[in-house]
């Protein structure tokens, strides 16, 4: 973090203050030494914990950048997506595909990595021009739980 002060604007990190310092210092037994400290630890935000994963070479690191990425990408067209809706003549066929396409990336981007034994999810987008409604039915997807094993 100090090698790369531009990568943590204000509102990525923050420092602890006493009372907060001294519950990690209680549920942390490995920090003890900071028990007497006159500093104050930093803790990241989420936006900071998004950062810190570009920095670090772990490979849950670049597995978060990566996942961090590919939502960006999806948002990016989800946006791209919904410019073109309007565009579309009311009833054909494209304006039908990208309404499709668009609910598919709302799924993609709502939707938990974990696996599921079996759910079924509902949720419904109201913009000014138009309005999502999607059910997702999941059963378990045995490759998907293996790859997580």
């Amino acid at each position: 973090m100090k090698n790369n002060p531009l990568k943590f604007p204000s509102g990525y990190i923050f420092e602890l203050d006493t009372s907060e310092k001294s519950e990690v210092v209680e549920n942390f037994h490995h920090l003890q030494k900071l028990k007497f400290s006159p500093q104050f630890p930093k803790a990241f935000t989420e936006k900071g914990l998004y950062m810190l994963a570009t920095i670090l070479k772990s490979p849950k690191a670049v597995e978060t950048t990566i996942a961090i990425v590919e939502a960006y990408a999806k948002l990016r067209e989800l946006s791209r997506v919904m410019t073109e809706i309007p565009q579309q003549e009311e009833n054909s066929v494209e304006q039908k595909t990208l309404l499709q396409r668009g609910g598919q990336l709302v799924e993609d981007l709502m939707t938990d990595v974990l696996p599921v034994q079996s759910s079924e999810t509902s949720f419904e987008l109201n913009l000014a021009m138009l309005k999502f409604k999607h059910s997702v039915k999941r059963g378990v997807d045995e490759d998907r739980v293996a790859r997580l094993e």
